[in-house]
């Protein structure tokens, strides 16, 4: 499925291939459909309605990602990883690993950062390296549960297209990436969902080593995502007893966070006010007002989604679509009640809600409760 401009759609990129992924990176921001009034939208005929529809639904669907501050600081901090690892060939770059909780918008994040790297080379260097090979600054490899060198080496081949990613050795495969890395000039090694691999087995150390050998060998900077990366023992070269420290992977990687929204201080609730203040402006629903979501449902969605930023787009995505869908055009704790969340949050919101409504907490910033009274 292609768009009208020969390039694939949006919705049917697989970012595992550098097709896809040079696609994603290299496409236009998106246009926010035009914010029409009730009686506008009743005067559409048919088929306009259904495509203004269908623009808001595919709108909703891809609100992010947001300039929290959290990735404002998460980038700043790749920035400065990264700009730093200019180092000749000879020595070895710094890695990263991002290690949040799920929810808290690592993968986005960490996205948008690929997306303006890539942009950044291409701009500063070019289409095409000096040998004439396509340049692809960055390479981004999901991994699986069962994921072991051969499998990571195929991985990465497979991002390439190599021919020879369905056969040879470990080290054969190994080489064939490393030789695609240095012909496309690769800068940016993203390795995500890296919990997933079983590291308290002999494949989990394995792999670790493996992941030395990469941050040896090729000229890139690693960037590991996943959860929990400590406790599988990462940092320790999948050891969960000896001297950690003095792991060489522990010793060369820069252990990254995302944290929650929280309301704890004056300072974090102005934080999540303004989260929620963008998050309206970017909403397409004839009945919005001002003050939909940062006065009228502050505290009710800082319990639906806990401060997790996956949890709140979640829930405001839904919420837009069945806004739209039944007509109501705007968004309520009527119509939200009636909209499903991921599990974490539906079970974790009880005893929050409890706090906001009796006043324990609040997620209103004190200049706008003065406001309010």
């Amino acid at each position: 499925m292609t768009d009208t401009a020969g390039m694939p759609s949006p919705a049917n990129l697989a970012l595992s291939r550098k097709e896809d992924f040079k696609a994603f990176a290299e496409a236009p921001r998106r246009i926010r459909p035009e914010h029409l009034t009730m009686a506008q939208i009743a005067a559409l005929s048919l088929a306009a309605k259904a495509e203004y529809d269908l623009l808001r639904r595919e709108w909703h669907a891809n609100l992010g990602p947001m300039r929290t501050p959290q990735l404002s600081e998460l980038h700043e901090d790749l920035w400065d990883i990264v700009d730093s690892n200019l180092q000749d060939g000879d020595k070895a770059k710094g890695a990263v690993a991002l290690d949040a909780f799920p929810g808290l918008g690592k993968t986005t994040s960490v996205l948008a950062f690929l997306q303006e790297f890539h942009r950044r080379e291409i701009a500063e260097r070019g289409q095409l390296t000096a040998q004439g090979h396509e340049r692809l600054p960055v390479c981004r490899v999901g991994l699986t549960g069962n994921t072991g060198m051969k499998d990571l080496n195929r991985s990465m081949l497979e991002f390439f297209g190599h021919p020879g990613r369905n056969r040879g050795t470990t080290a054969q495969l190994g080489q064939r990436a490393l030789d695609c890395m240095l012909s496309c000039e690769v800068r940016l090694l993203a390795l995500d969902d890296l919990h997933f691999l079983k590291w308290q087995r002999t494949n989990g150390i394995e792999v670790s080593n493996h992941l030395k050998w990469i941050a040896n060998e090729f000229p890139v900077t690693l960037l590991m995502i996943g959860v929990g990366l400590a406790d599988k023992g990462l940092f320790s070269e999948g050891e969960t007893r000896g001297d950690a420290a003095m792991a060489q992977t522990g010793r060369r990687t820069t252990r990254l966070g995302m944290r929650p929204f929280t309301i704890e201080t004056e300072e974090n609730r102005r934080e999540w006010r303004q989260m929620l203040l963008a998050l309206e402006q970017r909403v397409v629903l004839a009945g919005k007002h001002p003050g939909m979501l940062a006065d009228d449902l502050s505290d009710y969605l800082f319990a639906r989604s806990t401060g997790h930023i996956g949890s709140l787009m979640t829930l405001i995505n839904r919420g837009c679509q069945r806004a739209v869908r039944n007509g109501q055009e705007s968004l309520s704790r009527d119509l939200l009640d009636g909209v499903k969340n991921d599990e974490a949050s539906e079970q974790a919101r009880k005893e929050l809600e409890a706090a906001l409504e009796t006043r324990k907490l609040t997620s209103r910033p004190r200049v706008t409760r003065k406001k309010a009274a």
